[in-house]
């Protein structure tokens, strides 16, 4: 209790006094750009993996970032999910699940569960389609490994839950609502976005939402595209290292790269392994100068490789589903 005391003093002292308009200007009411629906794991802090301020982001947090099927259950996640899309208007929804989740972990052992937590139990049961599609699809799996398609597939299985509540399903079929599968990893503060392309989580910057020439995308459809545009621009503090670029450390990465996609993985853990160090590599490039061409460029050669894959490394793979 001590150290949440002293929080309070920094945050009045320190950000309070920097963003006293930002503070201003919420008090006379929030406009998010998100709902961020996600596990209540103390590891995960949404404001702070995406980088965004107080107002940003509509948060709905549980044990599992559990959505459950419009009219099954009476808890709060229902009503904030038709107040944020109807009263707030957001036009965009994360669901983003988390390595190394307790849920998850929960999901394995739900028996134990029913005597020793069952309130606890009683919750899950809004999971029972994650358990059972990856019970009697991955039966080769065990351990980690389990519980990473476990998160994988969770994901999609609560996006599809979310689907069934008529807000969602009538702002879906104007083009107005845009939904994102997210996994956040712990141990390396990365995130993979679903890609219904290509059927696999990738580096979030494959699920940028495509748009025609209107601005929306067309009723009723997610369209993605394959590779979208990779930003390569930098604060301003980072332009001025790169204005001596090392041209040779340029030409190391793109070697390096090179080989990333040539690469064919042994196992799914490896493929979303070599996705992760694929964003890695590009943004090292781009620090050196690479431009945004050539790392798109790059990201549509990596893409067109996942169909070889799934053939190469066997079926079933984390997270095959479109949603």
């Amino acid at each position: 209790m001590k150290k949440l005391i002293r929080g309070l003093e920094e945050f009045k002292q320190g950000y309070v006094a920097t963003h006293q308009d930002l503070l201003e200007e919420l008090s006379h009411g929030q406009h998010p750009n998100v709902l961020f629906i996600t596990c209540s794991d103390s590891r995960v802090a949404p404001n702070l993996i995406t980088q965004t301020d107080v107002g940003d982001l509509f948060v709905v947090r549980n044990a599992g970032n559990i959505i459950p099927p419009y009219g099954a259950a009476n808890g709060g996640e229902g009503g904030t999910i038709e107040y944020a899309i109807s009263a707030l208007g957001i036009e965009q929804v994360v669901v983003c699940g988390h390595s190394h989740c307790g849920a998850m972990k929960g999901l394995l052992k739900l028996n134990k569960l029913q005597s020793d937590m069952p309130l606890v139990y009683d919750w899950l049961q809004h999971a029972e389609a994650t358990r059972r599609l990856v019970k009697e699809n991955y039966s080769q799996y065990e351990g980690e490994e389990l519980i990473e398609i476990l998160v994988a597939e969770n994901v999609l299985a609560q996006i599809d839950n979310l689907k069934t509540y008529p807000v969602i399903r009538s702002r879906l079929m104007q083009g107005k609502l845009h939904i994102y599968g997210w996994i956040y990893h712990i141990e390396t503060g990365e995130v993979l976005a679903y890609d219904a392309d290509t059927r696999t989580y990738m580096p979030p910057q494959s699920q940028l939402q495509a748009e025609d020439s209107s601005g929306s995308t067309s009723p009723g459809q997610y369209v993605r595209t394959h590779a979208p545009p990779v930003s390569c621009e930098l604060p301003a503090r980072q332009q001025v290292l790169t204005e001596s670029t090392d041209f040779q450390g340029a030409d190391r990465l793109r070697a390096d790269i090179d080989r990333l996609i040539m690469k064919t993985p042994r196992t799914w853990t490896e493929a979303e392994n070599t996705m992760r160090n694929l964003s890695r590599l590009l943004h090292e490039a781009c620090l050196q100068g690479m431009t945004a061409n050539e790392a798109q460029g790059h990201y549509y050669r990596f893409s067109n490789q996942i169909p070889q894959w799934q053939g190469r490394v066997g079926q079933p793979q984390p997270a095959t589903r479109r949603y």
